[in-house]
């Protein structure tokens, strides 16, 4: 059963610190149209500072995952998508006033009780769920964090952290279906280590924090004095260390919230895939830099499986809708220059033509004969004619009528062609014939590779 895609229903908005400008920042979440996407908007800078929630959009990865688009930038961005995902949420607009979004309590809990409390509702659009069918995998030799997606029949994620300390070993955390993340995920707090958040102290990056946005963990020893000034630093009476290891500012919610807050970050810099997907995540001790070279392994993933689903497929036994005497009707070209054998599909806006490229074929006399090449003008040549078809194929009488070239543009050849491949031409209309006018995109394809691609406008006359 296919889904329908989700915005929310009022608009709500959530205001807080920005964790390393220290400025209130107030985000608002609104509806958004269908297939719009999840995009943030800078209020600050105008109305049209989009930034669209995509991993080609990503500027840095340090402490955070942070997106810029035409220059307008926005830092700290995972806890706000993570409750985007957690709520299947597919449109939806993000106001901002700043150029990094509210740490509050350092988790996704507040957005989420914003986004509940804003409603979801479905919209008259599908929604487009990416499906993974084979592994994908990223691995880091230098730390040894690794991702990998296995098909599965829904979303969900599981998160390995290892620190290898005392105070935070090996934890494991899963998240088995999205009803769940708002009780079980979005709670889970970001965490530190002592010595981080005192280099951070040092270099003046996190003038938001005040110790009730992170857990802090103390991995080394810490006298009695740096305490106190600590405490003076972030106007608390007094800062201890707990057993375990903790600082006293915060009680965990769960024994295991360092990895959930983990896979929180992982679910969130997920969204910049920027669809949907259906597959199994393991992460092993992730980060931001990780999570978004797996995101871009997704991506590829994504664009090489739409490639492959557009290739035509040619099957030789089925019988084609014009073989070559058909085409000779239509076509006033002629050996030499008739280069299309069959028609293979068609419809109001594509056609599929075929092209069986042989030693016998006259320019290979003269064209590298010692190293026989079809030349690309022929292959355009044959792909006009292929599109020819398609533009005859719109008009009451194509006996009366020929194609002839206006413009080529963007033309591009990928890989040579020579005797013995079948050249299969894919055409498709950009835009509706007007006055006569055809405009097309061709690709031509050996087997699942593109050899050759261009835009074709041509122009109907009579004859």
């Amino acid at each position: 059963m296919s889904e329908k895609q989700k915005t929310i229903k009022y608009p709500v908005t959530v205001t807080g610190v920005g964790l390393h400008t220290g400025k209130t920042v107030k985000l608002t979440f609104k509806p958004s149209d269908k297939n719009s996407g999840v995009r943030f908007l800078r209020t600050d800078i105008n109305n049209e500072a989009f930034v669209n929630a995509d991993v080609k959009n990503v500027a840095d990865t340090t402490r955070g995952t942070t997106l810029e688009e035409n220059g307008n930038r926005i830092a700290t961005v995972e806890h706000v998508l993570a409750a985007i995902a957690g709520f299947e949420i597919d449109n939806i607009v993000m106001e901002i006033d700043a150029p990094e979004t509210p740490i509050l309590d350092g988790s996704s809990k507040p957005f989420a009780d914003a986004l509940g409390k804003a409603g979801i509702v479905e919209q008259e659009a599908e929604r487009e769920v990416v499906e993974i069918t084979e592994t994908i995998n990223y691995f880091n030799e230098e730390n040894g964090s690794e991702i990998i997606a296995i098909p599965s029949d829904r979303y969900r994620i599981s998160c390995m952290i290892d620190f290898n300390t005392k105070v935070l070993g090996s934890q494991h955390a899963s998240l088995n279906q999205m009803s769940d993340f708002k009780n079980e995920i979005a709670p889970s707090r970001t965490f530190v280590f002592l010595h981080e958040l005192e280099r951070l102290l040092e270099r003046n990056l996190i003038k938001g924090g005040d110790l009730s946005n992170a857990i802090v963990f103390v991995d080394h020893e810490v006298s009695q004095s740096a305490l106190n000034q600590m405490a003076s630093l972030f106007n608390k009476p007094t800062i201890e260390i707990k057993d375990g290891g903790l600082l006293n500012n915060l009680d965990l919610y769960f024994d295991n919230e360092p990895a959930r807050h983990k896979l929180l970050d992982v679910l969130g810099d997920l969204v910049l895939v920027g669809k949907p997907i259906k597959a199994q995540i393991i992460a092993i001790k992730p980060g931001h830099s990780v999570n978004i070279e797996f995101v871009k392994k997704i991506k590829k993933y994504i664009k090489d499986k739409l490639n492959s689903n557009d290739i035509p497929k040619y099957d030789p036994n089925v019988k084609p809708i014009f073989d070559v005497n058909d085409i000779k009707k239509m076509l006033p070209h002629r050996y030499p220059f008739l280069l299309v054998d069959k028609i293979i599909e068609m419809s109001d806006s594509h056609v599929v033509g075929i092209k069986n490229v042989t030693m016998n074929e006259s320019f290979f006399q003269g064209h590298f004969p010692g190293e026989p090449i079809m030349p690309g003008v022929l292959q355009i040549e044959a792909m006009a004619q292929t599109g020819g078809i398609l533009n005859l194929s719109t008009l009451e009488n194509p006996h009366d009528y020929n194609t002839y070239f206006l413009k080529i543009d963007n033309v591009r050849f990928k890989k040579k062609v020579v005797p013995g491949d079948t050249l299969i031409f894919k055409l498709d209309f950009l835009a509706p014939v007007r006055r006569g006018i055809c405009h097309m995109r061709g690709t031509a394809y050996v087997g699942n590779k593109v050899v050759a691609e261009a835009e074709l406008m041509a122009q109907l006359a009579k004859k």
